[in-house]
C-alpha cells in the first residue's frame, strides 16, 4: 500500500523539526512520554487533515518524536534520577558517574550509544526482518519461555559484592537475594497493575501509565533517598574527552542495539527488559557500593572511573533508539504494532487509507522515507543532547544537592498524583524502599525488573 501519496520535501523537513523540538520536551520532562503526544496528534489529526495536513506529514512528526525522545530522555535519568520506563536501568551507573564527576560525560556516551545504534540498526534492518519473519510464528508461542529463560539468565549470573576470602559459596546468597528482590518486585507489579483501575489522574494527557509510579519508586526515588542517607553532593563536573575505550563503545553499541531490536518483535516486552538482556553482556556489576565481581578488580578507564558503568551508559541506549526503530519495521514485516507510537501511525495512516481496526501495510517508498526521518533525526537529536548535557549541570550545580534531591522526591510524587491520581501514589511510596533493597542486598537493582518481568510470564502461561 501507498501511503504517501503526492509529498513535500520542505514539509517532510518541517514535520521532523516538529515532531524533534515534541521528543525534545517529551524527553526532558519527567512524565511526559511520547505516548502523550502520539495520542494528542492521533486526535487532532482529523482538523490537521482539514486544512491540508496530510496523514503521512502526521505520522513523520510522530515518529520524530519517538526516536528524539530516546536521545533525550537520558538527561533527567542521570540528573534528577526521574526516569521514564525505557531509561529506568539507566540511573545507578549514570547517577554514580554524575557524583563521580563524569556526569557530562555519560550524556555524550548516551548520545554516542543512540546514534551508533542508530547507525548499526541500518546495518542489520534487513537480516533481521527477514530472519524474524520466519521464527516470529514459533516464538510467538512460546513467550513465557523466553522470559523465563532470561530470568535465569539474571540470576545465574548475579554474584554481588566481592569481598576478598567470602569462600566460594557466598554467591549464591546474593543469588537468594536476587531471587526475593524479583519476587517482591514482582508481587507489586501484579498488584499494580491488577489494580491499575483505580488510578484517578487530576490531569489526563493522554493515558495514565501505572508504570510511571512503579519505576519512579523503584529506579528513581529510591536511589535519591540512598543519595540523601549517605550525604552525596555533585561535585564539579569535568569535560574530558571520553576515554571508554573504542572496544567497550562498539561492543555496548551492539549489545545495546541487537537487543532492542530482537524485543522489539515480541509482545508485552518493553525496551526496559531489552536493556536486562544487554546488560547481561557488560562484564562489571553496578552493586550499591560500586565493587565489581570477583575476578574483575581494577577495571576501569583511564580516569579510574569504572568504564563497566560507562559502557552500560551506551549498551542501555542503544536498546531504546534501537527499539523504537525496530517497532516500525516490525509494523512493515509482521503487522504487529509494538508501541504507542506504532498504534498511533497505524491508526493515522489506516485512517486515511480506509483501514480501520486494522494494520497498515508499509511499502518499501515509505520505509525508506521513513528511516530518513530517523537519521535526519538522530542527528540532530545528538548534537542537542550532548549540548543540553554540558551545561544542565550549570543550574544544578547552583543549587544545594540534599535540598535538590528532597526537592525531585516531591516533585516525582506531585507528577505520580498529576498523572496517575493517589492510588499511583500509594504505589509510588510502596516501591521506593523496594527499590533500596537492592543496594541492602549488594545485588544489581535490574533484579527489580521482576516488576514487568513476573506479570508478562504470568500473562503468558
Amino acid at each position: 500500500m501507498f501511503l504517501t501519496g503526492n509529498i513535500s520535501i520542505p514539509i517532510i523537513l518541517l514535520s521532523v523539526l516538529v515532531g524533534y523540538l515534541f521528543g525534545v520536551f517529551s524527553g526532558l520532562v519527567p512524565g511526559i512520554h511520547t505516548n502523550n503526544f502520539a495520542l494528542l496528534l492521533v486526535a487532532l489529526s482529523p482538523m490537521m487533515s482539514d486544512y491540508g495536513i496530510q496523514p503521512f506529514y502526521i505520522a513523520v512528526i510522530i515518529l520524530s518524536n519517538s526516536i528524539a525522545h530516546t536521545f533525550h530522555d537520558i538527561i533527567p535519568a542521570i540528573f534528577l534520577g526521574a526516569p521514564d520506563s525505557d531509561m529506568a536501568l539507566a540511573v545507578l551507573p549514570g547517577h554514580r558517574l554524575l557524583l563521580d564527576g563524569f556526569g557530562a560525560e555519560a550524556i555524550r556516551l548516551s548520545a554516542l550509544g543512540s546514534a551508533g545504534s542508530v547507525v548499526f540498526s541500518m546495518i542489520i534492518v534487513l537480516p533481521l526482518a527477514a530472519t524474524f519473519s520466519i521464527v516470529y510464528p514459533v516464538l510467538q508461542d512460546h513467550i513465557a519461555w523466553v522470559l523465563i529463560f532470561i530470568v535465569f539468565l539474571m540470576v545465574a549470573t548475579e554474584k554481588g559484592e566481592y569481598i576478598i576470602g567470602q569462600g566460594s559459596l557466598a554467591h549464591y546468597k546474593y543469588k537468594g537475594y536476587a531471587i526475593m528482590l524479583f519476587l517482591i518486585s514482582g508481587a507489586l507489579g501484579l498488584f499494580a497493575f491488577e489494580m491499575e483501575g483505580l488510578m484517578d489522574p487530576v490531569i489526563n494527557f493522554g493515558a495514565p501509565s501505572i508504570l510511571l509510579p512503579l519505576l519512579s519508586g523503584l529506579f528513581g526515588s529510591s536511589q535519591l533517598v540512598i543519595s540523601l542517607l549517605t550525604h552525596s553532593t555533585i561535585p564539579p563536573q569535568t569535560f574530558a574527552k571520553m576515554t571508554l575505550s573504542g572496544k567497550r563503545i562498539v561492543r555496548g553499541i551492539i549489545t545495546g542495539s541487537v537487543a532492542g531490536s530482537i524485543v522489539a518483535w515480541l509482545p508485552g516486552i518493553s525496551s526496559a527488559i531489552a536493556a536486562v538482556l544487554a546488560r547481561l553482556f557488560v562484564r562489571k556489576d553496578f552493586d550499591s557500593e560500586g565493587e565489581g565481581e570477583e575476578g574483575d578488580e581494577g577495571k576501569v578507564d583511564a580516569d579510574g572511573v569504572d568504564a563497566g558503568s560507562k559502557e552500560f551508559i551506551v549498551s542501555v541506549s542503544g536498546v531504546n533508539t534501537s527499539n523504537a526503530i525496530f517497532g516500525l519495521v516490525a509494523l512493515s514485516v509482521i503487522g504487529k504494532t509494538r508501541s504507542g507510537a506504532m498504534v498511533a501511525i497505524n491508526d493515522v495512516l489506516g485512517t486515511a487509507n480506509g483501514v480501520i481496526g486494522g494494520v497498515i501495510t508499509l511499502d518499501t517508498s515509505t520505509l525508506l522515507l521513513f528511516f530518513g526521518v530517523i537519521l535526519l533525526t538522530a542527528f540532530l537529536s545528538y548534537f542537542s543532547t550532548i549540548m543540553i548535557g554540558n551545561n544542565v549541570h550549570r543550574v544544578i550545580s547552583r543549587i544545594d544537592y540534599s535540598k535538590l534531591c528532597v526537592g525531585v522526591i516531591i516533585g516525582l510524587a506531585l507528577m505520580v498524583v498529576a498523572f496517575t491520581g493517589f492510588f499511583g501514589l500509594l504505589i509510588f511510596i510502596i516501591a521506593t524502599p523496594i527499590g533500596m533493597l537492592a543496594p541492602f542486598f549488594k545485588v544489581r537493582k535490574s533484579n527489580a525488573m521482576g516488576v514487568i518481568l513476573l506479570p508478562v510470564i504470568l500473562y503468558f502461561i
